[in-house]
């Protein structure tokens, strides 16, 4: 029996982030999905034009872009009510069209994938109501399972997870050496230590703990005195003056290099630039940038009370710390560069990375997930 799968996201392709980089993967896997089994699959976008459309993901006759025109992206998802079988949703607040979606067609299964803070507090009526009615929340990790029911009170039946994997059109190294081009650019030997932090840079969102490695290079120095530390990432202006402001009190301005915003195709050079990625976040739900430099064979440091411990398999793959201790993450970063980096060490992160966050792996337990929705 052929089955109607539309996947609803905000944005996809227009902007960059690990959000928007999960629904690309999760648009991709399942339009494979859709093409193995004969079924129809369409992703429709509210934020996205049709010109945003990346077609290594999907051809255009599997995508429509509403370019933010809420209102035909809302007769549209009301359009498809009568005529999909599975809905998913990539953002909780396109609650309200999951909630239409069910007063006109309550056959139709909605499901709806939970990624991190945006769950992780009290939420309003219609958000609450969606929560009620799902049939299937899709976690990215297990601590955002455990907020779901913790907060939510939802159905643990209900809540499974699936983690992110590496987005499969990301370029893997094959060698590792360290690239000349952005060597000359940062005005870097080569021989220097080099931590990199690649993030969100906002002052409304404090809780990246790049503050936390900035201070920590300060007292770093004194044993590692070319030690130098990479902050990527777009900033607004208040933000800019805030880490420049820190730096300063640090006295850190001769080691850390602010880059700004970073282009997808410069991101697995940034990572084979550096010897360790450091990012002490305090909430990420998952944390794909964790699995993208393991991929690129960069040993990491997260925090241990988010989701990116599934990132790093509990430790298997990377180390967490405390990010409210700035002794052991100044610890835990001396200890990773006391031992230079070899090729056979970063072969291996990647290996075990791309073992375990591949897409093919991903996309076989996405089918066994809706073949379990079709039977449920």
């Amino acid at each position: 029996m052929s089955k109607k799968i539309t996947l609803f996201t905000l944005q996809s392709f227009s902007t960059t982030g690990g959000i928007q980089k999960m629904t690309r993967t999760l648009g991709y896997s399942l339009y494979r999905i859709a093409l193995r089994n004969n079924w129809n699959f369409k992703m429709i976008s509210g934020y996205d034009s049709d010109q945003h459309l990346m077609p290594q993901y999907l051809p255009a006759e599997a995508f429509e872009g509403y370019n933010a025109d809420r209102f035909k992206f809302v007769i549209k998802a009301l359009q498809l009510a009568y005529d999909s079988d599975i809905v998913i949703l990539t953002h909780i607040n396109l609650s309200l069209v999951g909630l239409l979606l069910k007063l006109i067609n309550p056959k139709c299964q909605v499901w709806l994938v939970a990624h991190g803070i945006e769950v992780w507090r009290p939420l309003g009526f219609f958000k609450k109501a969606l929560l009620k009615r799902c049939d299937k929340i899709i976690c990215v990790s297990n601590f955002t399972k455990q907020q779901m029911i913790s907060w939510h009170k939802v159905n643990k039946d209900v809540c499974t997870v699936l983690n992110n994997v590496v987005d499969p059109f990301m370029t893997f190294p094959v060698s590792f050496e360290k690239p000349h081009h952005l060597l000359n650019k940062y005005h870097l030997t080569g021989d220097e230590p080099i931590i990199f932090t690649l993030t969100r840079l906002a002052v409304t969102e404090q809780y990246k703990g790049h503050e936390q490695v900035i201070i920590a290079i300060n007292k770093l120095k004194t044993t590692f005195p070319d030690i130098k530390y990479i902050l990527s990432g777009k900033y607004d202006a208040d933000e800019e003056i805030r880490i420049r402001e820190l730096i300063k009190a640090n006295n850190a301005e001769e080691q850390v290099i602010l880059t700004g915003f970073i282009d997808e195709k410069e991101l697995s050079d940034h990572f084979l630039l550096a010897d360790l990625f450091v990012l002490p976040s305090k909430k990420e739900g998952f944390g794909i940038v964790f699995i993208e430099a393991l991929a690129c064979g960069l040993p990491v440091i997260c925090g241990n009370a988010d989701g990116s411990i599934d990132a790093i398999r509990n430790g298997e793959l990377g180390t967490a710390i405390d990010v409210n201790d700035l002794r052991q993450l100044e610890e835990a970063i001396a200890e990773n560069l006391q031992v230079p980096l070899s090729i056979k060490k970063r072969e291996h992160l990647q290996r075990q990375c791309l073992l375990q966050f591949n897409e093919l792996d991903y996309r076989n337990n996405l089918q066994r997930l809706l073949n379990d929705g079709a039977n449920g």
